[in-house]
């Protein structure tokens, strides 16, 4: 083909000017995110380091990189070697349980190779999707040798920024209390701080803080800000590692963008190992009924437990938990009687265990500690006809208690239990790998109503506060739903606390209220609570801001449930957009604040064609709400 001169110069100089300017950034699918790594290639430089861009502005800067073992250092004089090329990732799977059944994710991946002054080698891989940034370590090491390890990432946030960040505790049992900052309101020196934590970065842009893919072998890690209230540091939870060939890290995962994003997101999981769970007909997500909240006490009395089973029948919950102390049940009758009754009922039972590993108190104990106790265990468990267990008071997130998870988990799935984990972590992705894990405590939840009087007048604040940091990254066993009052009280509405576990993800969603409580509900209420899916195909963020108020649309099938709170002392109008949901030719029930905080008003089977794309919702102080679209 014949080109003009002049025009075979152009085309030379656009080759060669698309080469000059190929950089070594890690950019999203669509460019809304990118990752930008110093130092270039070939250079020393001190300290590693990496700024995100967002929409074409820098919103996180300088964040540091870096990895020492007791005989590898990877922190100061590094030089980049190499730098892969650019390789598409897709995320494309089915869950069971959780805020989507079919999640799918799309980011680029680059691994940048590092090596220090004695010639070791660092890769450092990063993955950039539209909703958030990933990276993790990987070093070579002697194989089964146990080292010390310290990790030097650190997260220098814009100061002045909003955050919601809860002190680290070994349970997650805190709440999350705004701040600008970095310091615990009324306790400055702590500097401890636990996943997720949830940063405005910018005005109406955020990013959730947290990690994923914890694997045998590997300890949690946690977030220290020391001296410098904006400068958060990941500090390992437990420092021995014990690597075979290679030493992998969990990924750092930041989940970025508006408040949509961050509710939405199933990143935790798009990154976390594929299910290794073959045939899942067994797991099964429900409501259950659970005796310990009412009576702050666990199930040594059978007549109790037989009533949370009638309740469980009447209700049409698919579970009924037997809760501690069940190995001493008297006053008509013991475990096998409990299991033979509920059974019979057509309901599945659940059993609570103590882990034997923090708080050697209730029982029954050190059943599951030991591989071969556990599989005796199991297999007992299986033969009687249990579907499931709730095991608690665990001891932190060192690599033993995180291996000690594992255990639990795999070998769970030769005999179809499912699992619950109480007084523990939070999640971190097992929720793909291991899909028979229906939930996880690590939630200041309503169970705290009986334990000391804080909730009573921070719970509204602290409800409307958890579906943008605890809640994003995984199933959260809160048991909502208490209209009555335990050892102290609750100021929620019953409209509130009607609202909590739609907006609440969890599999197996625990009622914790007196029978009689339930019973007396109307009878559409009833119908709500007898008829409410736990699992979800999708979840949609309506509106919202952390503490102030959220509006949160989940749907299973075409019904599309819609939750509101109110998280302020003041009433509240709600507005809530339809655009986000399919909802021609359907109707919409609602149940709202009545005449006072403990009555529902109530409007069934209203034509959506007579509501306008914006509802408008009044809410009481602390009030909710709850709609129905089918």
């Amino acid at each position: 083909m014949y080109l003009p001169r002049n025009i075979w110069f152009v085309l030379v100089v656009i080759l060669i000017s698309s080469c000059s300017t190929e950089t070594l950034d890690v950019t999203s699918p669509t460019g809304k995110l990118g990752v930008t790594v110093e130092p270039m290639e070939g250079k020393a430089y001190d300290k590693i380091t990496f700024s995100v861009n967002y929409d074409g502005k820098t919103i996180l800067s300088q964040t540091e990189l870096g990895l020492e073992t007791d005989i590898q250092k990877f922190y100061g004089n590094l030089k980049l070697k190499s730098v892969s090329k650019a390789k598409r990732i897709v995320d494309d799977y089915k869950m069971i349980t959780g805020k989507r059944s079919h999640c799918i994710n799309e980011a680029f991946e680059r691994t940048y190779s590092f090596e220090n002054q004695e010639g070791n080698a660092l890769d450092i891989t990063f993955r950039v999707y539209d909703n958030g940034v990933v990276f993790r370590y990987e070093i070579n090491t002697i194989a089964d040798k146990e080292y010390v390890v310290d990790e030097y990432t650190a997260y220098n946030i814009p100061q002045g920024a909003k955050r919601w960040m809860q002190q680290y505790d070994p349970g997650y049992e805190k709440f999350f209390p705004v701040s600008t900052d970095g310091k615990l309101p009324g306790r400055p020196k702590v500097n401890s701080w636990g996943y997720p934590g949830l940063i405005e970065l910018q005005d109406s842009v955020f990013m959730l803080i947290t990690e994923a893919n914890i694997r045998r072998g590997h300890c949690g890690s946690l977030l220290f800000n020391g001296d410098n209230n904006d400068r958060y540091q990941v500090k390992l939870a437990d420092k021995k590692q014990v690597a075979e060939k290679t030493w992998v890290s969990p990924w750092r995962v930041l989940i970025i963008g508006g408040l949509s994003d961050i509710v939405e997101s199933t990143l935790v999981t798009d990154v976390s190992d594929p299910s290794k769970v073959e045939y899942t007909e067994w797991i099964n997500p429900g409501m259950v009924s659970w005796i310990y909240w009412a009576y702050n006490h666990g199930s040594k009395d059978y007549q109790k437990v037989k009533e949370y089973i009638d309740l469980a029948a009447e209700m049409h919950w698919p579970y009924n938990l037997i809760d501690w102390e069940w190995d001493e049940m008297s006053n008509g009758g013991n475990l096998q009687d409990a299991v033979k009754y509920t059974l019979n009922k057509g309901i599945k039972p659940l059993l609570w265990y103590n882990s034997s590993t923090n708080w050697i108190g209730p029982g029954p104990l050190f059943r599951l500690n030991k591989k071969q106790d556990r599989e005796k265990e199991y297999a007992w468990l299986s033969e009687m006809g249990i579907a499931g267990i709730k095991v608690d008071f665990f001891s932190g997130d060192s690599v033993s208690t995180m291996n000690y998870y594992i255990d639990l988990l795999e070998d769970a799935i030769k005999y179809k239990l499912m699992l619950n984990f109480h007084g523990a972590t939070i999640p971190r992705g097992w929720q793909r790998t291991y899909p028979h894990m229906m939930s996880v405590e690590g939630v200041y939840g309503a169970e705290w109503y009986n334990n000391a009087p804080i909730l009573t007048n921070r719970a509204a604040e602290h409800n409307a506060t958890l579906p943008f940091t605890r809640n994003v990254v995984g199933p959260m066993d809160y048991t909502p739903g208490t209209f009555s009052n335990s050892q102290h009280p609750h100021i929620t509405s019953y409209a509130h606390e009607l609202a909590l576990p739609v907006i609440f993800e969890s599999a197996l969603q625990h009622m914790p209220d007196r029978p009689s409580v339930y019973y007396g509900l109307p009878e559409p209420v009833k119908r709500f609570l007898s008829e409410l899916p736990v699992a979800w195909d999708d979840t949609k963020l309506l509106a919202g801001y952390p503490g102030e108020e959220v509006i949160l649309a989940r749907r299973k099938g075409n019904v599309w449930y819609i939750g509101g709170i109110n998280g302020t002392n003041e009433t509240k109008t709600l507005h809530i957009s339809l655009d986000k949901i399919a909802v021609n030719g359907k109707k919409i029930s609602i149940f709202k604040d009545g005449i006072d905080d403990k009555h529902f008003a109530i409007e069934e089977n209203i034509p959506l064609a007579n509501v306008k794309s914006d509802l408008t919702i009044e809410c009481l102080p602390r009030g909710g709400f709850v709609a129905v679209i089918k």
